[in-house]
């Protein structure tokens, strides 16, 4: 017995570990996967701000170079590029106006020729940049293709001074639409990235930039100065390239690489007006970080379950033995609980309800005058006559005899030992279905078949009784019993189909 209950006890604790450690996978997995989401969309928006941040650079260079090319130094020189004045002016203007720019390497004004006329760098006036015809058409039809805008041919290695640049060009017209020259600037990209690499990123501490030029898939910029200016080489970025080559639309997404032993995520954005793509590059367990402490967090958790199991296990088993005797004696105070019951609110021989029982119902008595009770009173005339003359036996068997009667008369009605010689039915009506008139042909039907001749242990015997009837639709309480009793005494003589009734609410 004690095997088959302990068996019962282990099957259910490893049932509870296994539905835990279920519990803990499926909780592990959804918010791993929940994490690893939220990280990638943490890092997108972080890439896309980054890319904001050098289309601003870019954007606000190419202010800067609009602004210069509409002031009237510019289209004074231009409109004589051999006056002295013209060109004293607009040299002091350049140099001016190119202090007030952060990180330049050069602000300029050449002839639509590029025969530079003034530059931020004084000693450069006099040189042409384009000697060759192809390269000066190609500038040229450049210039011309962008109208009013400016030309940007990008970040590129300056020819001056081998650094990098953001690089452009803007074509300046006369009076009637005929380009007479243009204005150029480079911006070192040096400001740029540092602005990009000092911007920290919170539980990202390996995060590195890198830029690509989808139109020759080329390193713009990258963290090894020696990719600079090279294809890339990994075929997540030329797929990338080839499918965004020549749109329009902005774009992100992430790729996974390896370099080395370590594991690389990679974020890209998009940013059309240049045709660059804009990469974040971390490696994977650091994104991933927070997801690998909730998998240690909740093995962790598993394991402190099972120890908690086992101990639930060993003391289960000390208590068993305990549990059994609490049981037993359980069992015996139920015993003895239902026989207490029974002593004080049941009669033992006919086995209904007894006078005590009656008093403790009242409160379940709930009479209204849609739904009244009726108490019907039967009383075994010259009780004591019948235990003399025939024997206790006999008048055992009567009382057990007039209790069946009466249930296959009232089978849904209470039934109350109220004295040793009398009963009372409690019978609540429905005036739609019961009226009294119903109420009393029960009770003298059952009347009838009590006063009728008995087969009893001692042979054929009639036996006389005396019954009432009342109606009570409220405040049901036990002056019911004395009501029953007085009008019994009033009118001893009760025949049948002449039972006393009386309407207690009229009273």
């Amino acid at each position: 017995m004690n095997e088959k209950r302990f068996s019962k006890v282990a099957l259910l604790l490893a049932l509870q570990f296994i539905i835990m450690i279920i519990l803990s996978v499926i909780i592990t997995m959804t918010i791993s996967k929940t994490t690893r989401r939220n990280s990638i969309e943490h890092m997108e928006t972080i890439a896309d701000e980054r890319a904001h941040i050098i289309l601003n650079y870019v954007e606000n260079a190419e202010n800067t170079l609009t602004y210069y090319s509409k002031a009237q130094q510019v289209l004074d020189l231009l409109n004589d590029p051999t006056d002295p004045e013209a060109i004293k002016k607009a040299q002091a203007f350049t140099e001016d106006y190119s202090a007030s720019i952060d990180n330049v390497e050069g602000l300029w004004i050449g002839e639509w020729n590029t025969h530079c006329i003034a530059h931020t760098n004084p000693g450069t006036v006099g040189i042409t940049t384009r000697k060759d015809p192809d390269k000066l058409k190609e500038l040229q039809d450049a210039m011309l293709a962008a109208g009013d805008k400016v030309y940007n041919t990008g970040m590129i290695l300056s020819p001056a001074t081998g650094k990098q640049i953001v690089s452009m060009y803007k074509a300046v017209y006369d009076e009637n639409g005929q380009p007479i020259g243009f204005v150029g600037l480079g911006i070192f990209t040096d400001k740029l990235i540092n602005s990009l690499n000092s911007l920290s990123i919170k539980g990202l501490d390996d995060v590195s930039y890198s830029m690509v030029n989808v139109n020759d898939g080329k390193y713009v910029f990258n963290d090894d100065p020696d990719l600079v200016y090279t294809v890339a080489d990994n075929g997540d970025i030329s797929k990338i390239c080839s499918d965004l080559k020549g749109t329009s639309a902005e774009k992100s997404g992430s790729f996974e690489y390896k370099s080395g032993n370590k594991k690389y995520i990679s974020i890209y954005t998009y940013i059309p007006e240049y045709g660059w793509i804009l990469m974040l590059d971390d490696t994977k367990s650091e994104i991933y970080s927070l997801t690998n402490v909730m998998r240690v967090y909740m093995v962790i958790f598993g394991i402190a379950i099972l120890a908690l199991l086992a101990i639930f296990s060993f003391i289960n088993k000390k208590q068993q033995k305990t549990n059994q005797k609490l049981a037993s004696t359980i069992v015996k105070n139920n015993k003895t609980k239902e026989s207490l019951y029974t002593a004080m609110f049941k009669d033992v021989l006919t086995d209904v309800n007894n006078r005590v029982a009656f008093s403790m119902n009242l409160e379940e008595f709930k009479a209204s005058r849609e739904a009244p009770f009726y108490f019907a009173m039967f009383n075994i005339s010259d009780f004591s006559e019948i235990n003399t003359k025939y024997g206790n036996d006999t008048g055992d068997w009567v009382l057990v005899k007039t209790v069946d009667i009466i249930s296959q008369i009232f089978k849904n009605s209470k039934i109350y030992r109220t004295g040793s010689d009398e009963f009372i039915v409690a019978i609540q009506a429905d005036n739609s279905s019961v009226s009294a008139d119903v109420v009393l042909s029960n009770v003298n039907d059952a009347y009838r078949k009590l006063s009728a001749q008995q087969n009893t242990p001692m042979g054929k015997i009639s036996f006389s009784y005396k019954a009432s009837v009342v109606k009570k639709s409220s405040d049901i309480n036990t002056s019911v019993i004395t009501v029953l009793k007085d009008m019994m005494n009033k009118d001893p003589e009760a025949v049948n189909g002449h039972i006393t009734y009386t309407d207690m609410d009229q009273m």
